[in-house]
């Protein structure tokens, strides 16, 4: 190995360590250790420096694309057991033993090619004792993916992944029943734990191995040398963040599972290869969906306690079930069965399946075929003390009554569940559910077409009026949904791009704005400063904050996959082009010096987000699959 250079890999990349000096001291004072250097090893897609303590990792990288691009570790150090090891080193293996019993050692560890080996072997003169991986989310937001076991732990096979680096696949050889514990938190103190069991049988052993991974979707025809699209191939996975204790698919391992974006997960699953032998993504999905079947509530459903909040009594969503609820679980429910053909499971849930279908379209007073949400939508509507919160994702802007984006996404849902009925041989639910789908489309373009502004407002309130702040998303998901098309669709596709001129912006980097016009106080929900809220009636000073026309890589998707369906490449990749090299040098997660995160951003690119990692963003990634024409149709 060359000292000088403790990260150069050998030939068989076997970490090399030449620990020169175990020298026992007296029992209590534990041992003299070797240098750091000697723990270190490298492949071109895993760095790696073991403990020079007790058993564990010091420092962990991971680079999947093997670029020679490897970020700092994000490994918090693991307080130190109460007793003490001995270090040495056998054919490559580091050994860790009890200085009580230094012939019998408890865990082993080596590199192994592009991945890891940690073996944990039982020893009845110490305690067993678990090894601990404890991630920092700034640096990066681990996630721990599989199923989840009876015990709330993650079975094995499970993928360990690090956004903006990569993967680690884990497998037990011989131990079938193998499990990881995973925790993670947010508030007060910010971490995301993995722990490897000891072994704690006598005569027993368990090998975990870790092998690096890098999963996304093949696109033919591009060249895997092609560095503008590192970003699409890094972060794919990045939207897959398992809640450690709700045991969903959420905003991220220690925030909050929003009902109504289970659907851009069950997106991006159905295109996902493999994630460890005998997991799947769709698994996951799956497991998501299993849990809201049998009566979990996510944010978004009337009784959901924000996570990790103590203050939150299940009332602070408000008493009503946002619109985009379950055409969001119904979405996810096609994307699955579809995708899966796991039939077997449609029959065993299509009675649930039915049951919030008929919640979702259960008829308006009005007549109107479109989804309606209970709360009005009229400007000045929305009490300073908040009590309700707005009819979709955008919970801070007064969408209400008839909402363009739940309807749209409704629209698709219907026709998503019509395919479902059919296969389940509920013939009459099909034709139900295509006859409303339908009237949804027939009645979307004149209920929400603006004719003052050529686009599609965000809302049209109980007492007629539309509330059009030039929604990007709105306009995009009517068209890539085929809710308007034709000329209408070029229409206001185009007097979006120029509405983005004409205000400025221009550095897609940053993601879209969900509004390019400022947000008017009398259609704004939360009226504190912090989250966009104005003070002055044309909401022009809350501006550029939040979800007040912030620049985010959220929903962004829809307004890039828009522009493709309509073979406008040229703007298309205008806008997604920066938005990957973003994503490549991880400019949509962390934290600013200011204490905001950077998955919201004001035009200037200052941080006011609060979540650090937001799944939502890396939905975007979506629209390679649109660009490259490989993007499946619509039932």
């Amino acid at each position: 190995m060359n000292i000088a250079n403790p990260y150069a890999p050998s030939s068989t990349f076997l970490v090399q360590i030449l620990v020169t000096a175990i020298a026992l001291a007296a029992p209590t004072t534990g041992f003299a250790a070797p240098s750091a250097a000697n723990l270190s090893c490298q492949t071109p897609a895993v760095r790696v420096t073991f403990d020079a303590h007790q058993p564990g990792l010091a420092a962990l990288s991971v680079d999947s694309l093997q670029r020679g691009e490897f970020r700092p570790s994000p490994l918090i150090a693991s307080p130190a057991l109460p007793e003490p090891y001995t270090l040495t080193e056998d054919g490559g293996w580091v050994v860790y033993s009890p200085v009580a019993d230094p012939k019998h050692p408890a865990w082993e560890m080596r590199c192994d090619g592009d991945g890891l080996r940690l073996r944990t072997i039982y020893n009845s003169r110490a305690a067993p004792r678990d090894l601990l991986l404890k991630f920092d989310p700034d640096v990066t937001h681990a996630t721990l993916l599989g199923h989840v076991t009876a015990s709330g732990d993650i079975a094995v096979p499970a993928l360990l992944h690090l956004p903006g680096m990569g993967s680690l696949r884990i497998y037990t050889p011989g131990n079938s029943s193998a499990a990881l514990h995973y925790d993670a938190r947010r508030n007060p103190a910010r971490f995301v734990t993995v722990s490897f069991p000891a072994a704690r049988a006598p005569r027993s052993q368990i090998e975990y191995r870790l092998q690096t991974a890098a999963i996304f979707p093949a696109i033919p025809g591009l060249d895997p040398s092609d560095r503008r699209f590192d970003g699409f191939r890094r972060d794919y996975l990045d939207i897959f963040q398992q809640q450690a204790e709700l045991h969903v698919l959420a905003n991220n391992a220690a925030s909050d599972a929003c009902a109504f974006t289970l659907y851009e997960y069950a997106d991006m699953a159905r295109h996902t290869p493999e994630l460890a032998q005998g997991l799947a993504a769709l698994d996951l999905v799956r497991d998501s969906l299993d849990r809201y079947l049998s009566g979990f509530l996510g944010y978004g459903m009337p009784g959901y306690r924000t996570f990790d909040d103590p203050t939150d009594n299940g009332t602070s969503a408000g008493p009503w079930v946002f619109t985009d609820v379950y055409p969001s679980l119904l979405i996810s429910a096609y994307d699955y069965e579809d995708a899966s053909g796991d039939q077997a499971w449609l029959r065993r849930n299509y009675a649930g399946l039915r049951k919030w279908t008929e919640a979702m379209i259960a008829a308006n007073a009005d007549g109107s075929p479109l989804l309606e949400y209970p709360a009005s939508g009229n400007a000045g509507s929305w009490p300073q003390k908040i009590t309700a919160r707005p009819a979709n994702w955008w919970d801070t802007i007064g969408f209400g009554h008839q909402d363009a984006y739940s309807n749209a996404l409704g629209f698709r849902a219907l026709r998503g569940m019509a395919a479902l009925a059919d296969r389940a041989g509920e013939t009459g639910d099909a034709v139900r559910y295509r006859h409303r789908a339908e009237a949804i489309r027939s009645a979307f373009a004149s209920t929400f077409l603006n004719p003052q502004t050529g686009v599609l407002a965000g809302w049209r309130s109980r007492d007629g009026q539309l509330h059009d702040y030039y929604f990007p998303f709105v306009n995009g998901i009517a068209v890539r949904y085929g809710l308007v098309d034709g000329g209408l669709a070029r229409q206001v596709m185009d007097r979006i791009l120029a509405e983005m001129d004409k205000v400025g912006y221009r550095d897609f980097s940053l993601g879209l704005p969900g509004n390019l016009v400022p947000i008017r106080r009398a259609d704004y929900v939360d009226l504190d400063p912090r989250w966009g809220g104005p003070v002055k009636e044309d909401g022009s000073d809350g501006f550029q904050k939040y979800e007040n026309g912030g620049a985010t890589a959220c929903f962004a998707y829809f307004t890039v996959a828009a522009l493709y369906q309509l073979s406008d490449r040229e703007n298309g990749d205008r806008i997604l082009m920066p938005t990957l090299e973003a994503f490549a040098r991880q400019s949509f997660s962390g934290r600013a010096p200011n204490g905001n995160t950077y998955d919201w951003k004001d035009w200037q690119g200052g941080a006011n987000g609060y979540e650090g990692f937001l799944v939502d963003n890396y939905y975007a990634l979506l629209a390679v699959l649109d660009r490259a024409g490989i993007m499946e149709k619509m039932p």
